[in-house]
């Protein structure tokens, strides 16, 4: 018969899947995390119990690293010597854990990430509190195991006679499962352990009346009890850790940010390096200097500011900007009942809990049996001492020890194992004193075999003894706590004055969209006219402004833009700048026809807005504050009845001005209508507005302007350009005030060939200069000393042969603005 096939023909994907499963398995079991009794991983649990067995303890002289190293690696865990080496020095990191288990000698790493010394140069031991985690552990209190290469006895868990999974934390990633258990204060968990055993059903809120929240070895405040309460409650939580921090103010109107705590895990030397590169990439205006002065008195890293500027903004930058303040996600995952499962708070102390009675309840049943065995001997040396001439002549008589044994069992009645102990007797303690001494054992042994019984029939002594012992570690061990719980979270509001240092520069917005600002420098270096756009192309904003000020842009499709100065392109002044186009999304044939520059966005005037299918509307100033997707979207300011409408101007009034302020509009069939501005409505974004005027068949809106308080005492002129290149210079008073939504009157005398249709009006005062441009590149400046002022029947007189020189494209009043240098803030 031919010899069965070992091969088997298996697919790839069940392979894969009981092969990845296996691995898993023993990556999440016996690697990353850690044991809920004991709070360790297993390389840690392997470190301590070698480091013990070679009685390397905090009573005895250091040994080199590279021992301990060795003898984990060898006996118990056969996996790389840098890996154990690194959960060693974990261990004795005063900045990682609580309660460090290892004391070391040498460099074991820094709060700057610097690595630990080799091995062969470090000393360790295990610290004082580490015996209270291996406590017991001869007496039979934990399972053992065979180590991998069935040569020694290892322990599944240590005794851990103190709730260490709570107190020194844990992390962790494995396959499928990650933990992140922040260390607390050993008193604190004591004391909520210790409530759990006076009250078994003990709530959370009742244990959070101890355990207040994680308490970090590296101190800092932590904000944010409702997610403490939900991680305590779930496994799962959020809070906010941030540094400890103080403003020093210092002579000659300076100060200083002196932080002397910082979040657990944050790298210091990578967050002074962090804080460092916002001051040389000017990020913030303020900084002058970071210092890190830590030294073995403790952490200090001191930011220097200059003369003047807001501390706490500066302080509230750094904290959204930097590990100044960071999130802590709780995510506590440990191993509980062989399986991997997320615990609150309660969960963790009751598994603790019931660990401990385990492991107490064991080393009474092994106390006792070691106890009733001595009782035994000496109970049976007590009958020997009665008897001793008979005993000495059995003894005399026997032919050898194991000769003596059996006659003294089988003549008096004794126990082997108190026959042995009579023959191994010394001749000395056949005296009076050692009776009295065996006497005292004796009733020593019974009153502890008394007690032991009554801790293993009643688990109320039980729990007590556990309590007893919990107060004497707590006692020894505890420490005040380092970390500051604040119950909400501060929300940090950043000034934008501290993120752009104030500088004055020159803006320029043009009407086919491009945007840029430059240095004074720049602009004074240059003509005025190159100013870098095209030739079709003129400015509708060019003005002095600062970097910290705020820039709205209006198209005539009715879209907001808005954008910070300091965002603006910063370029020469020579160079055309940064096309709307490359920011946002808008249509192709859309023009700017408006922009404004606010010194800060809590002003209380609207805006006024008309449109060529003859709607007007007031816009509070405060309906178009900036949204956060104002990079990519723009607002829409007006809705639009028709397609083909666009809008004919944006013009912002003040505050001061609103009661006061008169319109002015004219229609491309010459006639006007002048009227308050209290009769527009201020409405919302979404609104069409209101009818402007009443329109004759065939007419529409051509143009508007305003009147305000700050414009009526110089205000004297209208003037009116129309497409045949005529300008008409007009008083105001030829336009009586009248109401909205009326026709108004003719401001031109009508021909019946080649009737003059407005294209442009404006507010004027002799000292304007109207410059106006055509679509054969030719550029006119109309100066108003120039013309004297005509009825309103008048057509004024011809200034552009727009036959010769081309069709007017644009007008605009110069910009009479001096030569500004700076802006009061």
């Amino acid at each position: 018969m031919a010899e069965k096939s070992r091969i088997q023909e298996l697919s790839l994907e069940s392979i894969m899947g009981d092969r990845f499963g296996r691995y898993s398995k023993y990556i999440i079991q016996e690697r990353a995390l850690p044991d809920v009794r004991d709070g360790l991983k297993p390389v840690q649990r392997r470190i301590l119990y070698a480091m013990a067995l070679d009685h390397n303890t905090y009573d005895k002289a250091f040994k080199k690293s590279a021992k301990s190293v060795g003898n984990v690696m060898g006996n118990f865990h056969p996996h790389g010597d840098t890996s154990i080496y690194e959960a060693l020095v974990r261990l004795s990191q005063a900045w990682k854990l609580r309660e460090p288990l290892i004391e070391m000698h040498g460099n074991n790493g820094s709060m700057d990430g610097d690595p630990p010394a080799a091995m062969r140069y470090t000393e360790a031991r295990l610290s004082k509190i580490a015996q209270e985690m291996l406590r017991d552990i001869d007496k039979n209190v934990v399972d053992m195991v065979l180590n991998f290469d069935d040569t020694q006895q290892e322990p599944v868990v240590l005794p851990a006679r103190f709730p260490n999974l709570l107190v020194n934390g844990a992390t962790g990633i494995s396959a499928g499962y990650a933990t992140e258990i922040p260390p607390h204060n050993l008193g604190e968990v004591i004391e909520a352990t210790i409530a759990l055993i006076d009250n078994p059903e003990l709530t959370l809120d009742q244990a959070m009346q101890y355990v207040k929240g994680p308490d970090f070895p590296t101190g800092g405040i932590l904000q944010g009890v409702a997610g403490i309460k939900k991680a305590y409650q779930t496994g799962r939580g959020k809070v906010i850790l941030r540094s400890q921090t103080k403003i020093a103010q210092l002579r000659g109107h300076r100060s200083q940010i002196i932080i002397t705590e910082i979040p657990y895990e944050v790298n210091k030397a990578q967050l002074v390096k962090k804080i460092d590169e916002i001051r040389i990439l000017k990020k913030i205006d303020g900084i002058a200097e970071v210092r890190d002065e830590s030294d073995r008195h403790g952490l200090s890293i001191v930011v220097e500011l200059k003369r003047d500027v807001d501390a706490q903004a500066i302080l509230n930058y750094l904290f959204k900007n930097t590990d100044l303040q960071v999130n802590y996600n709780f995510n506590m995952v440990a191993i509980a009942n062989k399986r991997p499962q997320q615990l609150g708070l309660l969960a963790i102390l009751k598994a603790y809990l019931a660990h401990q009675q385990d492991v107490v309840l064991r080393r009474t049943q092994f106390n006792l049996q070691k106890a009733e065995q001595r009782l035994h001997i000496v109970e049976g040396l007590i009958k020997a001492l009665s008897i001793l001439d008979q005993i000495i002549a059995t003894i005399r008589s026997s032919q050898n020890r194991s000769d003596a044994q059996k006659n003294l069992v089988q003549t008096y009645d004794f126990s082997q194992s108190q026959a042995e102990a009579i023959v191994a007797l010394q001749l000395y303690r056949l005296t009076n004193t050692d009776i009295t001494q065996l006497q005292s054992e004796q009733a020593q042994l019974q009153e502890t075999i008394a007690q032991d019984r009554k801790i293993i029939a009643d688990p109320k002594t039980l729990l007590q003894v556990i309590k007893q012992e919990l107060q004497a570690v707590q006692k020894e061990f505890a420490h005040p706590r380092l970390t500051k719980i604040e119950t909400d979270i501060q929300e940090l509001k950043v000034d934008q004055r501290v993120l752009v240092s104030a500088e004055t520069v020159r803006v320029l917005v043009s009407h086919q969209g491009y945007l840029k600002r430059s240095s004074l420098r720049s602009y004074q270096a240059s003509a005025a006219t190159e100013n870098g756009l095209r030739a079709a192309d003129y400015p509708v904003l060019d003005q002095v402004a600062s970097t910290r000020e705020h820039l709205y842009v209006f198209t005539n499709y009715g879209n907001l833009i808005y954008r910070p100065v300091y965002e603006l392109e910063d370029c020469r002044w020579k160079d055309t700048g940064a096309h709307l186009s490359q920011m946002l999304n808008l249509a192709r044939d859309e023009k700017i026809i408006g922009a404004y520059i606010f010194p800060n966005l809590q002003q209380n005037g609207n805006f006024v807005v008309a449109t060529s299918d003859n709607y007007i509307k007031q816009v509070a100033f405060s309906a178009l504050l900036p949204k956060r997707t104002y990079h990519s979207k723009a607002t829409s300011i007006i809705k639009r009845h028709q397609d083909n409408s666009t809008i004919l101007g944006v013009e912002y009034v003040a505050a001061s001005d609103l009661n006061q302020a008169e319109v002015l509009g004219f229609t491309q069939k010459a006639y006007g209508l002048r009227f308050a501005l209290t009769e527009v409505p201020v409405l919302g974004i979404k609104a069409g507005g209101v009818k402007f005027m009443a329109l004759k068949e065939q007419d529409q809106i051509a143009a508007w302007c305003l009147q305000t308080n700050s414009t009526a005492a110089t205000t004297k002129f209208i003037g009116i350009l129309t497409q045949r290149g005529a300008f008409k210079k007009m008083k105001l008073t030829e336009l009586p005030i009248a109401t909205r939504a009326r026709r108004g009157m003719l401001t031109l005398h009508e021909l019946k060939q080649k009737p003059h249709r407005i294209k442009y009006s404006f507010l004027l005062t002799n000292d304007d200069i109207l410059e106006v441009a055509t679509d054969k590149h030719k550029l006119f400046e109309l100066k108003m000393t120039d013309f004297s002022a005509v009825d309103r029947y008048s057509n004024g007189s011809f200034v552009i042969n727009i036959e010769q020189e081309g069709a007017i494209i644009y007008a605009l009043k110069q910009n009479l603005e001096p030569e500004a240098t700076k802006i009061d803030q």
